[in-house]
């Protein structure tokens, strides 16, 4: 209650004729009786002073009171370090212009990320531009108003990067979609915009970067100046190679387009700068949290990535009946959530980094890791004020926010080469991150082909001790994992159903590796109360059944490319029993051998039995020569011509990109071309309006 507020109320009390009545109908009663007194009435009578003389001390006495607790309470008063949340920007924030001349800039490079690789080179050619005179800051595109590019060139040697991932069915990233959509749709004149484009995607999908090779001619076509041409990674390759290969010759024509020189200065600098906060009350403290301070604790809709829900896991089984390997079913309860799927979606997950190799680590670098600190960014311009969130402990963030477990770049190998003793060890990190072809070869062998980590590094560099915090500034984010839904929801409303392969391999310096998040998973049992929770949110897809029932359906998914397939089939056979007129259903599956790694054996083979679903078996090692779907499709020709070219059916494939997918597109194209009757140009016209039409969709991984 303010002031104000205790005046009128402390009136109520004094003037009890008009008591418990609000205030803006005491003045209409007021004037209404001042109306009806009679001309003979004196305006204030003996009472009414008395009253009045009563209200206007009252009133004194209430307002130095409150202004005697005010002061108290001022001096009383004590401040505490407001934790940050990651990657916020106000709508009076996102003009980069303004933050470009605000602080003498003139390079901004824009990143489209969703693994966190595109934001890591973006950062890395924003911190080389000292070196060519480009000071330069790194954008989310999201978080701008990109109308501004149209203001770039108000700027003196002014350059726009576009380091930009092709994901999906050549979809661009979440953080990218916007802004693609308007260069896509609107026809601003964007002459005297200086620009360049790096694209990151995987030559295993049939659309190889296709993002940043439509931004890059786009571009070009709204007016701007391409100033050096676009830099292609391929993530099935070495995506590393590609863009040291890419930015070495980048820079050069940039200084030659802009008449500048380089400093010839390798610059080796620090973007955040270390505060240990060991005076911070523990409420205050992130303790694995995306974004919200306490937000795992205090769960409110609607949940997405910065916001997931902590869903209880109801069951975790093994889906192998033998062999060494291990494949899991798990169902997450997301009863009261409010969140939604369809069956082709994704689950993503947030997983924790294994405390031994977390441990290991910290003693590595003489950490205490239960030190609280945080890491704050010493560009003042920038949205990102610190790297993940703060203030944390070192555990915290070596556990929930640092992908330690990744292959280190080469940015790193050069960074961490700084903290060594032994100046051979220091020679062998900068030898490994260096460009010429003998480092390169190295880096592949000895980082990349033996797939050593941070830890694996220190352990083996044994010289080479860098403080805890700057590990902490030069690791990616640890990235949520994404697992098709093999459940349906029309089905299963309050569950939501994976199927995950545990990931655990021994590498050639006898190692063994273990997958984030399937091993993390893997230790989550229901068993007794409370249940294992873990932080989850959905993330649509374009991967869906036809809207008719009626329309047949082909379905390839060996292995865990089984699982969105499932859901399909719960929902298909769900249509049946309720009644409806539902097309043909075929599933063609593969594994090694029916008695170990047949998936959902007695599922399928029920749904076989109440006519549901045709079942094409493929197992590979139950005899001499591997047989696979993709020989099984080939057999069944006819068949998949009647569906796709007879019926106007839909295809699709989940699973591996880099052999089967591509194999299996290899055959429909044959199938279209041989039985159809069409050439071989007109049966790849034939295959991209069955994808225009989503008949033909895909959901893959490398």
């Amino acid at each position: 209650m303010n002031d104000m507020e205790s005046f009128w109320a402390t009136c109520d009390i004094l003037r009890f004729p008009y008591m418990n009545r609000k205030r803006t109908w005491k003045m209409e009663s007021i004037e209404s009786e001042q109306i009806e007194v009679t001309e003979t009435e004196p305006f204030l009578g003996p009472l009414d002073i008395i009253l009045l003389v009563i209200l206007l001390a009252a009133a004194t006495w209430w307002l130095l009171k409150n202004k005697k607790n005010n002061d108290d309470s001022s001096s009383a008063r004590s401040y505490s370090i407001q934790p940050t949340t990651v990657n916020t920007m106000t709508m009076a924030e996102n003009s980069f212009i303004k933050k470009l001349k605000a602080s003498g800039r003139s390079l901004v490079v824009f990143y489209g990320s969703q693994t966190g690789t595109a934001e890591e080179f973006a950062g890395r050619l924003a911190k080389e531009g000292m070196r060519y005179q480009l000071k330069g800051m790194v954008a989310d595109p999201e978080e701008c108003d990109m109308e501004e590019l149209l203001n770039l060139k108000t700027i003196q040697n002014s350059l726009a990067v576009f380091c930009l991932a092709t994901y999906g069915e050549g979809d661009p990233t979440d953080n990218a979609m916007e802004f693609y959509e308007w260069i896509k749709n609107g026809d601003v004149d964007l002459t005297g915009l200086n620009y360049a484009v790096f694209g990151l995607g995987n030559k295993t999908y049939e659309h190889y970067n296709k993002v940043a090779i439509y931004v890059d001619k786009r571009l070009e076509e709204l007016g701007a100046t391409r100033v050096f041409e676009i830099g292609l990674g391929d993530d099935d390759a070495n995506i590393e190679d590609d863009f040291i290969t890419w930015k070495d010759r980048f820079w050069p024509m940039v200084c030659d387009y802009f008449g500048i020189e380089s400093t010839g200065e390798d610059i080796l600098m620090r973007q955040y700068r270390l505060l240990e906060q060991p005076d911070v009350t523990p409420d205050r403290i992130y303790t694995g949290e995306v974004a919200r301070l306490h937000s795992l604790q205090n769960q409110r809709a609607p949940f997405d990535a910065k916001n997931p829900y902590l869903a209880p896991i109801k069951v975790n089984r093994e889906l192998h009946k033998g062999g060494s390997r291990s494949c899991m079913h798990v169902e997450f309860d997301i009863e009261g959530s409010k969140m939604r799927y369809e069956a082709g979606d994704h689950l993503a997950m947030y997983a924790v980094n294994d405390t031994d190799l977390v441990q290991r680590l910290g003693e590595l670098c003489k950490a205490d890791l239960d030190q609280v600190f945080s890491l704050i960014n010493t560009d003042t311009e920038s949205s990102k004020k610190h790297p993940f969130p703060c203030p944390t402990t070192y555990r915290t963030a070596l556990t929930h926010y640092l992908e330690i477990t990744a292959i280190p770049r080469t940015h790193i190998l050069k960074e961490l080469a700084e903290y060594c003793s032994d100046e051979k060890d220091k020679e062998f990190l900068r030898f490994l991150a260096s460009t010429t072809a003998d480092g390169k070869a190295k880096y592949q062998s000895w980082v990349q082909d033996a797939t050593r980590n941070i830890v694996h590094i220190l352990e083996d560099v044994p010289s080479c001790r860098p403080p805890i915090d700057h590990v902490c500034e030069i690791l990616p984010r640890l990235q949520p994992r994404y697992y098709s839904i093999s459940s349906s929801s029309k089905l299963h409303p309050q569950t939501v159903h994976i199927t995950a392969v545990l990931v655990k391999y021994e590498t050639v310096t006898g190692r063994v590796n273990k997958g984030v998040a399937t091993n993390f998973l893997a230790a989550q049992h229901p068993e007794g109360d409370p249940l294992p929770r873990v932080p989850i949110f959905i993330r649509k897809s374009q991967f869906r059944l036809p809207t008719k029932p009626d329309i047949p359906i082909i379905m390839i998914g060996p292995g865990t490319g089984l699982a969105p397939f499932r859901g399909f089939i719960q929902e298909r056979d769900n249509c049946r029993r309720e009644g409806q007129n539902v097309g043909d259903t075929i599933l063609y599956f593969g594994c090694r051998k029916k008695s170990e790694d047949f998936l959902y054996q007695e599922e399928l083979e029920e749904y076989v039995k109440q006519g549901s679903l045709q079942l094409r078996l493929a197992f590979s090692r139950e005899q001499e020569n591997k047989v696979y779907v993709t020989h099984l499709l080939q057999e069944d020709s006819d068949k998949v011509w009647d569906v796709i070219g007879e019926k106007k059916g839909h295809v699709y494939i989940c699973g591996d990109a880099k052999n089967m997918a591509s194999d299996v597109r290899n055959i429909l194209l044959n199938v279209i071309q041989t039985k159809g009757g069409l050439t071989e140009s007109e049966a790849q016209q034939y295959l991209k309006k069955m994808e225009a039409q989503k008949r033909y969709s895909a959901d893959v991984w490398s």
